[in-house]
């Protein structure tokens, strides 16, 4: 029984959320951007899945989350001293920390925290009911927790 949990939850974190084919982004990272609802300009600096592409604008010091709905892609992307993010949306990455079975899952979303590329992971499986003290499903990973699997 065990080892057919353990598929499970195999395919489960190897199984994209977007479907077959991952949906376009409407705007990239570093990419000004317009905000519709607020009309003011800000920079893409992170983008995760939620159902959609959910993307993180940095405004005035502050992070709030948009939908495609809700902002506009200027074209121009910000130059910046940063490097590049070490891994991309859908890459397969191994755990290094994780002491679950699988270790093994897809990199979900690209958040820049800090001047540090930050990358979503989906940790646990859903549950039915989830348990009060449960830790969070989609955290934030550091690229140093994280290892490259070539397929």
């Amino acid at each position: 029984m065990t080892c057919t949990i353990i598929a499970l939850e195999r395919c489960w974190y190897f199984s994209p959320p977007w479907g077959q084919q991952m949906l376009s982004l409407e705007v990239n990272l570093s990419e000004k951007v317009y905000l519709t609802d607020s009309k003011t300009f800000g920079y893409c600096c992170g983008v995760l899945w939620q159902e959609e592409w959910v993307y993180a604008i940095a405004v005035d010091r502050s992070i709030t989350y948009f939908t495609k709905h809700e902002i506009i892609g200027t074209g121009r992307v910000q130059s910046t001293y940063l490097r590049k993010p070490a891994f991309v949306l859908g890459e397969r990455v191994m755990l290094r920390f994780d002491s679950h079975a699988t270790k093994q899952r897809l990199v979900l979303g690209i958040v820049l925290v800090n001047n540090v590329w930050f990358y979503v992971v989906e940790l646990i499986s859903p549950a039915l009911v989830r348990p009060l003290a449960a830790p969070a499903r989609f955290p934030l990973v550091g690229e140093q927790d994280l290892i490259r699997v070539h397929v």
